[in-house]
Parts: structure tokens; sequence; C-alpha cells
């Protein structure tokens, strides 16, 4: 495994995230454990997981899972840099009673504790704001990470799906308090079929010193290899990817980016994978896999080399917006 900071700390983490959403909901607990031994064993060090996930009235059940793997000792806990996030609705009826969501300095204090409790930690290395909370200033946010950051319950803080201009707003805010390093990480959506973060997120994460996460790097499974797999008779595309593949030019792109890839004699999703690990400013992508294979594959990314000339194909294919500001002018 290769390692890098995250962003400006120095804090060191593997070039690949281990995405845990799909614990519970699609991946039973002993398998998800499984999963979780192998990616330590190759030496995957970071886990992302959020107090939502587990989905309806099973909301946190993929912090339990985590938590009940920690507990079966071996270093687990202290060989894992382990980043949560907070924002959303936790109440299982789908009612937010009063001060139970977002990120006010009352549901942060909340939320936090229930999270330590079910991961059965006493502290997050990565506390991340899943999204964007308009009716909250910055100011209050910072002091309750402040709160947290002195009682040992985080050690820093990231984004999730903000756009570049509250990337800066946040850090700003921050300095101008004090005793705080603000952001460290943005987790945003980040791909070769949606580069659109080029063009203000990443730059912002990169003048802020922020380490940059990408999620959905296969794209809804898009960039898997989606079309081989339906004529090899394989699970069929479905939610985001049936849809782009309904549209004909999208289609066509798609299938020149498979036909690119067979002539390499590289997998999709690992392209895919490999490629935003030469992407500037990038720490790793979020990879979350429901099977060992599948992490296997994800794993064999980290060690591929793509020529340039592939990745000037791959930029044909599915061209960026360009360098900015330039992008916004011409």
């Amino acid at each position: 495994m290769k390692y890098t900071q995250l962003g400006r700390t120095g804090l060191k983490v593997s070039r690949l995230v281990l995405g845990t959403m799909n614990f519970g909901p699609q991946t039973d607990e002993a398998d998800s454990h499984a999963i979780m031994d192998a990616a330590l064993d190759a030496g995957l060090n970071f886990f992302d997981t959020a107090n939502v996930y587990g989905w309806g009235e099973n909301k946190g059940r993929t912090e339990s899972i985590i938590g009940s793997w920690f507990a079966k000792g071996g270093d687990r806990r202290d060989k894992v840099v382990l980043a949560t996030k907070v924002y959303g609705n936790m109440g299982t009826d789908g009612e937010a009673w009063p001060n139970h969501d977002k990120l006010s300095a009352v549901n942060i204090r909340r939320a936090v504790d229930a999270s330590l409790k079910r991961l059965g930690t006493d502290y997050i290395d990565v506390y991340q704001f899943h999204h964007v909370d308009r009716n909250t200033p910055f100011e209050e946010i910072w002091q309750a990470i402040d709160v947290l950051v002195q009682q040992g319950k985080v050690l820093y803080a990231g984004s999730s799906n903000f756009p570049g201009y509250k990337i800066a707003q946040a850090n700003e805010i921050a300095a101008r308090r004090g005793g705080t390093i603000g952001l460290v990480s943005e987790q945003c959506l980040y791909n070769l079929a949606e580069r659109r973060a080029e063009m203000e997120v990443i730059p912002a994460a990169q003048e802020y010193g922020l380490g940059v996460i990408p999620w959905s790097p296969l794209h809804g499974g898009l960039l898997g290899g989606v079309i081989k797999k339906e004529v090899q008779g394989g699970r069929r595309a479905s939610g985001r990817a049936a849809d782009t593949l309904a549209d004909p030019s999208s289609r066509a792109q798609i299938q020149a980016y498979e036909d690119l890839l067979d002539k390499h004699g590289v997998e999709p999703s690992e392209a895919a994978l490999a490629w935003l690990l030469t992407r500037p400013g990038v720490t790793g992508p979020i990879v979350g896999p429901r099977t060992a294979e599948q992490l296997a594959s994800a794993l064999r990314a980290v060690e591929l080399e793509l020529s340039e000339e592939l990745l000037t194909s791959l930029d044909e294919i599915f061209p960026g917006p360009g360098p900015s500001p330039e992008a916004f002018a011409w």
C-alpha cells in the first residue's frame, strides 16, 4: 500500500479509502468484518463512514458494525484512521425533532457522542460535515469542534459536498478565530465522467491545504465495465448508470471507454481508480466494496501505472472543464 499526508496535516493515510456505506444494507456483519480485516492486512488504514449509514430505520447500523469489529481487538482501532460524518436526521420515523440534525452546536455534541458509542471508541480521527448547513454560522460550528478537540473526542474536521466558496469561508473563519486548523479534507463527487470539481472545489482545497477524497469513483458503476457486464449476462446497470446509458451519446462514450481499456488490457474499474490517483490534490478515492473480490480489484489499482498515451486518450473521451479560472471564461 502507498501512503500520503492528509492535506496539510501530519496524518499519514492510505491512497485508498475504505468506504463502508454497504456494510449493513448490502453486506452482512460477518462479511463486513472480513472485508475490513482484508483491507487492514493490505495496509489500507483510512476507513470512512457516516452516522446515517444503514439508512431508514437502521440508521447507525454501519457504525455499529465497525464498532463490533474494533471490539475484536488486535490493535484494530489503533491502526485505523477513522472518519465519520454528521448532519443527517437520525430519527427512524423520518421526522427530525428540532435540533436533532444538521450542524448546530447542540446537534454536533449529541451526534458525536452517539457515534462514539456505536463505534466503540473514545475518539474520531476526522469528523466530517456531511453537507453545508446554511442556517448555522461557521463561528458556532468551530466553537463546537474546538470543544470536542479539547475533550479529545475529535482530532480533525473535514467537509463533504462543499462548494469551493464554502471551503474558503469555513477556513477563513477558522483562521480568524485562531486555535483551530479548520478543514483538513473535502469529500466530493469526482471521477472521469464527473469532473466539475476541477473548476472550484479542488482548486479551493489545494489553496487551503485540504486533502481531496473523491466519492463514487466509478460513478455509480458506470466506469466499472457496465456494458461488458451486460453483454456477458452479468449484473445490469441500475440507478445513475442505467439513466446515463439510456442516452445514445452517453452510451457511445462509455463504449469508447471500455474499448480503449480493452485495447490496453486494463480493467475499467481499476483504470478509473488509478486515474484519480494521478490527479493533483487527490488523497485517495473512496471504494465501497460489497465483496472481498471487489476490494481485491480496488487494491490492484494502487499499483497500476497508466501510460501517458492512455491518460491522453482518457482525457479525449472524458474532457475536463480545463484549468480554473479559465474554465469559467473561455
